[in-house]
């Protein structure tokens, strides 16, 4: 068995890898970078120059190009000590056009050419756009100079599976700060200091905490390692895909927050989410800066409603024991009054749900739905269970057909063969027959899909999630692609991936453990 797991799970990595590099291809090589910017409302209002270089900055940030400002270069030799505060300064101007460029500007331009272009960067010069009859440069007119290079889908591919995991650690931080370092706590401030809530802060880490409890299943929370899916610049703009489907949504939800500075007042801030941003505590706002004693003041907030991977799981896991517990016996009674009218009302069933587009269905239902009182939208603000009812429904309907399908073809195949015809011959009873025998055996592939069931109720429901408008996993892959979000349907890809290969496994060996006949391990002989 362990030598069999470590096989398929090594195959199933190369799987996985497989599918990465191919929806890459597609997304990077085939469609058109610029359409990541039909929903950024920045890139509309900004002209000229400015424009080119925010899609350079973005292309950078989302894994398309290396982008090396002119400036950058000159802070690096800074950096390095090659060159001096005074010469940055008058290097880093540069003229209308290049050939107005200063002599010292020139210079370094010069070299940042040469060292560019010998590491193939393409170099652009923008010259400076003025107003007329004006020396002055038009809004986002000013002049730019830069390198870039394309990256090339496997080192994309390299950069994503290398970052996918990161550890915090405290040499994050790379301004100068104080008392760098780990400290522990058995008394929480971010509970005032006077509840037990053990945990461990950082200084110089990205995130205030690391290890924290509170009264939140599943109680210990942890910010060391964090799961990196991609960012996404649409679905939430600079926010990690994992992140996005994890965090809370819905309606603030306040109660008494003891800030850093010792200020206690009714919020939503979530303290455990703090993480570092450089100035913000110098530069911030005078709420900031009564609140918080340091840089650590980026913060989420705490809202009522669930995560999207909550509501497609909640939605997912009750469809998924409403099919089992309603296809089951029915799928049963099909196969044992066979050509019979329930066998035959069933079968009808079968028919109608496999051969009508599961588009015609739920809209079908939902209609009905609507006309029966039942809500037929997710409405946030006023959530109510009877909101489920019909994606439940709907999700529902398709398995319950599946599964009633499978299992009545099982159990035919097992009634009609020789063991149990022999069985009978030897005189055990019917019921013996059925529940030791036939059942038995005629079950062992539907168990096999029970933890792909469960699992994939965390991917959520593309076409269910986009009509009842569920702020759900699937409705958020489904937003994706229309807004051409790529770090998103990278992402979700990735996590439909694996859960795909996991559920599989799980369902060789829970198949493995309910029929010990199969086996995975190989004997001599």
């Amino acid at each position: 068995m362990t030598k069999y797991l470590i096989n398929r799970i090594l195959r199933s990595l190369v799987s996985v890898v497989i599918v990465l590099i191919v929806v890459m291809i597609m997304i990077y090589s085939a469609l058109d970078r610029n359409l990541i910017f039909a929903q950024d409302a920045q890139y509309s209002k900004l002209q000229l120059n400015s424009k080119k270089v925010y899609c350079m900055q973005q292309w950078e940030k989302y894994g398309y190009v290396d982008y090396i400002p002119f400036a950058d270069y000159l802070k690096g030799l800074l950096r390095e000590g090659e060159i001096d505060q005074d010469t940055y300064n008058g290097a880093v101007k540069l003229g209308k056009t290049a050939d107005r460029d200063s002599e010292l500007t020139q210079k370094y331009a010069d070299q940042f050419r040469k060292e560019m272009e010998a590491d193939g960067y393409q170099i652009v010069r923008l010259d400076g756009i003025t107003k007329i009859n004006s020396s002055k440069y038009k809004e986002g007119g000013d002049p730019r100079f830069y390198a870039y290079k394309d990256i090339p889908v496997f080192q994309r591919l390299g950069n994503y599976l290398g970052g996918l995991i990161t550890v915090d650690n405290i040499h994050y931080v790379e301004e100068d700060i104080a008392d760098r370092g780990l400290t522990f706590t058995w008394y929480d401030p971010a509970y005032g200091g006077e509840k037990f809530s053990p945990a461990i802060m950082g200084n110089g880490t990205f995130n205030k905490y690391l290890l924290y409890c509170d009264d939140q299943f599943p109680y210990i929370h942890q910010n060391l390692v964090k799961l990196n899916l991609g960012l996404s610049f649409s679905i939430r703009q600079g926010v990690d895909v994992f992140t996005t489907m994890t965090e809370t949504q819905g309606s603030y939800s306040y109660s008494l927050v003891s800030y850093p500075s010792g200020t206690v007042t009714e919020s939503a801030d979530n303290l455990h989410s703090a993480t570092y941003a450089a100035g913000s505590f110098e530069n911030g706002t005078p709420v900031i800066k009564n609140n918080f004693v340091d840089d650590y003041t980026n913060v989420s907030t705490y809202r009522n409603g669930m995560s999207r991977m909550g509501y497609s799981f909640v939605l997912g896991i009750i469809a998924t024991i409403l099919s089992y517990l309603l296809a089951v016996p029915l799928g049963i009674l099909m196969s044992l009054n066979k050509e019979k009218l329930i066998d035959k009302l069933g079968t009808i069933y079968i028919v109608f749900i496999s051969a009508v587009p599961s588009l015609a269905y739920i809209f079908m239902f939902k209609s009905l739905g609507g006309k029966a009182g039942l809500p037929t939208t997710f409405d946030m603000e006023n959530p109510t269970w009877l909101m489920y009812v019909l994606p439940i429904i709907s999700l529902a309907l398709p398995s319950i057909a599946s599964l009633m399908k499978w299992l009545r073809r099982y159990m035919i195949d097992q009634m009609n063969s020789d063991y149990v015809k022999f069985a009978r011959s030897g005189g055990l009873s019917e019921r013996e027959i059925f529940s030791k025998h036939i059942l038995k055996n005629a079950i062992i592939p539907i168990v096999h899909g029970i933890p792909g069931s469960v699992l994939g109720a965390l991917t959520g429901a593309i076409i269910t999630e986009r009509v009842y408008v569920v702020p759900g996993v699937g409705n958020m892959l489904t937003k994706a692609i229309g807004v051409y979000d790529n770090g998103v349907i990278v992402g979700m890809v990735l996590f439909y991936a694996v859960l795909t290969v996991v559920s599989i496994i799980l369902g060789d060996v829970l198949m493995s453990m309910m029929d010990p006949r199969i086996s995975f391990t190989s004997k001599a002989g």
